[in-house]
C-alpha cells in the first residue's frame, strides 16, 4: 500500500510548499484540497495553470495526489446549495487531468443546513434518499464528462452511514464510477474490540471491490477522534483485511497536526511491515 496524509494537514497556499511538507514527514502520496493551491475547497473557477501547478508540484515532490477533496452537502436541504455544490464539483473534475489525478473524494450529505459532518435525524428519510440519488446521478455525470471516480465514505454523520448503505447506494446507481472511500473509525464511535473488529471486517467483505482508498485515523475510549495509533483502533485487524482482499491502494491518513505526521508515518510505516511493537501495539 502506498503511504499518504490529507496535503492540507500542512501550513501553506503554494502546491510545491505544501507536497514538499508531506514528503519530508515520510509520505509519497497525498489527497489534495484546493486551499493548499490558496483556494476555497471547492472553487467557483480553477485555471488551466493553477491545476498545471499542482501536477508539476506532485512530480518535483515525489508525492502522487492520489484524489482531490470535492466534499459538499450534497442532501442539503436548500436545493440551491446543492445545485452549488454540484456545479463547482464540474470545475474540480474539469481540472483534474492538470492536477493528475483521476479521483475526486464526496461526502454524502447531512440534512443539517451548516456542517456537513453533524447528523440529522432526518437522514435516514426517504426524501433524503431521493435528494442523494438525484444528486450523486448529476454527480456521474461529471464524472462520465471528465473521466474521473467519485470516492464516497460511508460515515455515521451522514446519509451513507454503513456499509450496507453504501452497497445499497452501488446498487442504485449502477455506475462503476462509484469508488469507495473506507475509514474504519467513521464506522463506530464507542465498541468493544470484537464489535469493531466486525463491523471493519464486514465493511471491507461488503465493498471489496470498489475500495480505492483507505482512510487512517483513530478513536479514543469516549468515542472522540484520535491520530493512527493514539486510539482504540485495531490496526493489525484492519490492515490484515485489507491485505486479505488484495487491496494495494493507498492508506492515507488525517485528524492530526502537521507536528504529528512524521511520528504516524512511522507507525503506519512499522504497521504495514506487521511490526507491531515497533509501532506502539
Amino acid at each position: 500500500m502506498k503511504l499518504g496524509i490529507f496535503a492540507k494537514t500542512f501550513e501553506g497556499t503554494e502546491p510545491l510548499t505544501v507536497l514538499n511538507a508531506a514528503a519530508a514527514a515520510g509520505f509519497t502520496c497525498a489527497q489534495y484540497n484546493m486551499a493548499c493551491s490558496g483556494l476555497p475547497p471547492m472553487p467557483e473557477t480553477i485555471t488551466e495553470a493553477q491545476a498545471r501547478a499542482v501536477g508539476e508540484a506532485a512530480r518535483e515532490s515525489g508525492v502522487e495526489i492520489v484524489a482531490v477533496s470535492g466534499t459538499f452537502n450534497m442532501i442539503h436541504p436548500d436545493p440551491a446549495v446543492r445545485g452549488a455544490g454540484l456545479r463547482r464539483l464540474a470545475t474540480l473534475a474539469e481540472r483534474c487531468a492538470g492536477m493528475s489525478t483521476a479521483l475526486i473524494t464526496l461526502c454524502t450529505g447531512t440534512r443539517d443546513p451548516i456542517d456537513q459532518w453533524k447528523a440529522h435525524a432526518d437522514n435516514d428519510t426517504p426524501e433524503a434518499w431521493r435528494d442523494l440519488l438525484e444528486a450523486m446521478g448529476a454527480a456521474i455525470e461529471i464524472a462520465e464528462r471528465y473521466e474521473v471516480d467519485l470516492g464516497i465514505e460511508p460515515e455515521l454523520a451522514n446519509v451513507v452511514n454503513s456499509a450496507e448503505k453504501a452497497c445499497r447506494l452501488i446498487a442504485a446507481l449502477k455506475s462503476p464510477r462509484i469508488k469507495i472511500v473506507l475509514d474504519p473509525a467513521n464506522l463506530f464511535e464507542v465498541a468493544t474490540l470484537d464489535e469493531q473488529r466486525s463491523i471493519v471486517s464486514s465493511a471491507i467483505e461488503l465493498l471489496a471491490d470498489r475500495i480505492v482508498m483507505a482512510h487512517a485515523k483513530d478513536r479514543n475510549p469516549d468515542g472522540s477522534f484520535a491520530p493512527a495509533g493514539k486510539g482504540v483502533l485495531d490496526y493489525a485487524h484492519y490492515l490484515g483485511r485489507l491485505k486479505a482482499i488484495g487491496f494495494k491502494g493507498s492508506l492515507v491518513t488525517h485528524g492530526l497536526s502537521a507536528s504529528e505526521a512524521a511520528g504516524v508515518a512511522t507507525f503506519l510505516k512499522n504497521s504495514l511491515d506487521g511490526n507491531f511493537a515497533e509501532a506502539g501495539r
